[in-house]
């Protein structure tokens, strides 16, 4: 890790009363229950590590963000934060729409019943195929990034007879003040359509027979923790609006993007109410149709991940406790430097013992941070890493041959296994067919091809 961070005793009581609240845990008889479900009973019998998710905290997200931004306001939740069918089952159920970036991720919005036209697709790799089967489905919109991108959404369209509905990504060139791997609006990442370069576009959607110019679309990053970039970013997508009208251009919709953060222990999330007033602000005054696309912020506080204490190995300044949960299983630490809230399941006394908790992945990088408000950890111990929610088990791997592992969704006291832990065996069948094939003999029915 680039730097450790610390979470002392007093900032974790802040983080326990505002986990309590918004994730649903709570203290009862000496065991730690997410809503009504004793999570050391739950890790006992299911094994870990495990995610576990709570529907209701999901279900109070929504509507906090639904209640803030208004009726007027859609919201397509980020699947990339967690795709779990169920819980984009639960989201589609509350009426949210689904902002995708890959087929796999409209196939599983599709699968749950979301309705075409409450899906946007996102993403700067679109390929042929995807782009055709987003066509014959009818989706909402593109999000378009590049200039290469719209031609080839030109061309796909053409060949259906259709139009595609176009909305250009902008990139705004503002900094959202998070980590520098998830910020995507500033001049030079690879997102979006430079400011300068929209007009000139748009007009070339507009005048081409199989695209439909619906709006503009906007997304500065992830995790963000500053209303101010929200307020600049909007300012300059309201005034390319303005610009396009004024020379005739049509421009019905704005995406406005997601990415408002969460509390990981340090720092205070923006107020979804000062949040909806950035919207009106900048950009209310359009009379355009208004889309916001959360992410982390309805599904990130949500969730838990289970784990177990393997070893303990004493050291002077801090012992090093390794855990069966690794960086495979959550990312999030190794790729920025992030620190998620620890407790234990059967909270207990004693002197605290400062502690560097690792996995058992075969990486230095395998690191979750060093912790000096727990007791001294023993084998055995379970723990939760809170905040898990969102960018947890949609970015797991099976690195050093490692399963992927279960998911769980828990409603008041009873749970249900939303998915189950991957076994070895599974893994290896996908290797298993290793026959070696002629590519003299024209026959790539076998490659996997897929025509449109």
């Amino acid at each position: 890790m680039a730097r450790e961070k610390d979470i002392g005793r007093s900032e974790l009581g802040d983080i326990a009363r505002r986990s309590k609240h918004t994730v649903g845990l709570s203290p009862v008889g000496g065991a730690i229950q997410l809503e009504a479900v004793d999570l050391e009973k739950l890790a006992a019998s299911l094994g870990t590590p495990v995610y576990v998710y709570s529907s209701a905290a999901i279900a109070e997200a929504y509507r906090s963000f639904k209640i803030a931004v208004g009726e007027d306001v859609s919201i397509c939740y980020a699947v990339k934060a967690n795709g779990n069918l169920s819980i984009l089952a639960q989201l589609a159920q509350l009426g949210c729409g689904m902002d995708i970036v890959s087929g796999g991720e409209l196939e599983r919005a599709l699968a749950v019943g979301v309705p075409p036209l409450r899906i946007i697709f996102s993403g700067v790799g679109k390929t042929r195929e995807e782009i055709a089967w987003a066509l014959d489905t009818g989706i909402h919109q593109f999000n378009v990034e590049s200039a290469s991108e719209l031609d080839l959404i030109a061309c796909v369209a053409e060949g259906r007879n259709v139009r595609a509905p176009v909305a250009l990504r902008v990139n705004p060139d503002v900094d959202a003040l998070s980590h520098s791997k998830i910020s995507t609006g500033r001049k030079g990442d690879k997102f979006g359509i430079a400011l300068e370069q929209a007009t000139a576009l748009y007009a070339r959607v507009a005048a081409s027979p199989f695209l439909e110019p619906v709006g503009l679309a906007v997304h500065i990053g992830s995790q963000v923790m500053h209303l101010e970039p929200y307020r600049r970013a909007y300012a300059r997508i309201a005034g390319l609006t303005e610009e396009l009208r004024a020379t005739g251009l049509p421009v019905h919709r704005l995406d406005l993007g997601g990415g408002l953060g969460i509390s990981y222990g340090h720092g205070t999330p923006p107020d979804l109410g000062s949040y909806a007033g950035v919207v009106r602000d900048t950009v209310g005054h359009l009379c355009a149709e208004l889309t916001v696309e959360p992410g982390r912020r309805l599904v990130g506080e949500a969730g838990v991940l289970l784990t177990q204490v393997l070893y303990i190995k004493p050291a002077e300044d801090a012992d090093i406790v390794v855990v069966d949960a690794g960086m495979n299983d959550l990312a999030r630490p190794a790729l920025y430097e992030a620190l998620h809230p620890v407790t234990m399941l059967r909270p207990r006394g004693g002197p605290t013992r400062p502690c560097r908790i690792v996995g058992p992945v075969c990486e230095s990088a395998d690191a979750f941070g060093l912790y000096t408000h727990l007791p001294a950890l023993m084998p055995g111990d379970r723990i939760a890493f809170l905040s898990a929610g969102a960018y947890g088990a949609a970015m797991a791997s099976t690195y050093n041959a490692r399963p992927l592992v279960a998911e769980v969704l828990v409603d008041g006291s009873r749970y249900a296994i939303i998915r189950r832990r991957q076994t070895v065996a599974e893994m290896m069948a996908l290797e298993a067919d290793s026959r070696w094939r002629d590519m003299k003999s024209n026959d790539d029915s076998d490659l996997g091809a897929v025509s449109t």
